[in-house]
């Protein structure tokens, strides 16, 4: 692996910056957390038709830029320094990938270039609080999740020809605005017990979806309930849906790290800020050798994270490893580690629930909730590599 970013990397950066830095204040972050969307319809606009965001990792022949992970988890790395609440990490990390690995080709034509262009944005919906667990990112995801048969689960049967899905998803990321849903259903039975994937048209009938009161109110969540809806199987019924959701998982995981990483990086550039200028006892408390020593720690761990979330998503665009659960356990913690840290440095004005810095311990503390927790994530992994087979330490 080259370390290096490329000059187009580069650019993607910096021209990235310097939109969101326009776009995204606070008061703008607030008013777009606030609208019924959830986002700023304008900047998804900009982003998807100026810059292309959403189509930067799906092929040329879709409408798409035809990069890598890599691009796209430098992308959400500038959008997480922004809190930019934004439909991209749903649609470009989750959704599309989905179609692009089990959708039939008319589906994929179909599809790909609206979500591209942002024209079409989609949101993966799983059954109860799963999202974690569908994508293989703390424990194993060919089990019962999708519902088994049980109630608290989404399950689909045959009708008129076609599919009919009932049951209920909670925690789908921008699931209330989004024109297309990725519905995960059980099906077939005790007998041929399987998962398989549907899509749903936002104006599907029978189908209700309400926003939800999030921790983090920059990354929207909605409950999605299906009422005998009409909906189409997302390629064939002998797709191995669970190898199709670990491989996007992973490489969601490392998306998400990225994400973290940038929100980490302007936590501290925020706290760094801040105890240049404050002082105390007639002096900068930066000058303090304490300070200077906690925010060492959190540089160190910033940096380590950001180079395991650029591996982890070079990795996934390779093919060479798996290693997204651990890269996003990493950043999360940077991530919990910088915003707390920030907070104590910020003093009293730090503990108020609407100070800035908040926005980052918010994004920390949602993000565990759902795609962790951190100790989950490592645990899966450790478990996957089977690291203490019989009860030694492999090296």
């Amino acid at each position: 692996m080259d370390a290096r970013l490329t000059a187009e990397q580069e650019e993607v950066r910096r021209t990235l910056r310097e939109v969101l830095v326009k776009r995204c204040g606070p008061d703008d972050l607030r008013a777009a957390a606030r609208s019924p969307e959830g986002h700023d319809r304008a900047l998804w606009e900009t982003l998807s038709q100026q810059l292309g965001l959403p189509g930067l990792a799906l092929p040329e022949r879709y409408g798409g830029i035809g990069c890598s992970v890599t691009e796209l988890a430098l992308a959400c790395e500038e959008s997480g320094r922004a809190h930019a609440p934004t439909p991209l990490f749903a649609t470009a990390a989750l959704a599309a990938p989905l179609i692009l690995a089990l959708g039939g080709e008319a589906q994929r034509a179909a599809l790909l270039p609206r979500l591209a262009s942002g024209e079409l944005t989609a949101a993966l919906a799983v059954p109860g609080a799963g999202l974690a667990t569908a994508l293989a990112l703390v424990g194993d995801n060919r089990g019962d999740w999708a519902g088994d048969g049980r109630a608290g689960g989404v399950q689909a049967r045959r009708a008129d020809g076609g599919w009919r899905l009932y049951g209920q998803a909670a925690q789908v990321l921008d699931g209330h605005s989004a024109g297309l849903l990725v519905v995960a259903a059980h099906t077939g039975g005790f007998a041929r017990s399987r998962t398989l994937l549907f899509l749903v048209r936002a104006e599907a009938a029978g189908m209700v979806r309400a926003r939800q009161t999030a921790l983090d109110a920059t990354r929207p969540q909605a409950r999605i309930e299906l009422r005998d809806v009409r909906a189409e199987l997302l390629g064939g019924e002998g797709a191995d849906v669970p190898a199709a959701l670990a491989a996007t998982g992973d490489a969601a995981a490392a998306v998400l790290a990225a994400e973290a990483v940038g929100a980490a990086d302007r936590a501290l550039e925020r706290t760094v800020e801040h105890v240049r200028t404050r002082e105390q006892f007639g002096r900068a408390i930066g000058s303090f050798q304490a300070v200077k020593h906690r925010l060492a720690d959190v540089y160190v761990g910033v940096r380590a994270a950001r180079s395991a979330a650029y591996y982890a998503a070079w990795a996934a665009g390779t093919g060479a490893e798996r290693v997204g659960g651990l890269a996003l356990a990493q950043a999360l913690e940077a991530l919990r580690t910088a915003a707390s840290e920030g907070i104590q440095l910020h003093g009293g004005i730090g503990f108020t629930w609407e100070h800035d810095a908040h926005l980052s311990f918010k994004r920390a503390a949602g993000d565990e909730l759902l795609f962790g927790p951190v100790h989950r994530l490592r645990a899966h992994a450790a478990d996957a590599a089977r690291l203490f087979d019989a009860g030694e330490v492999r090296v």
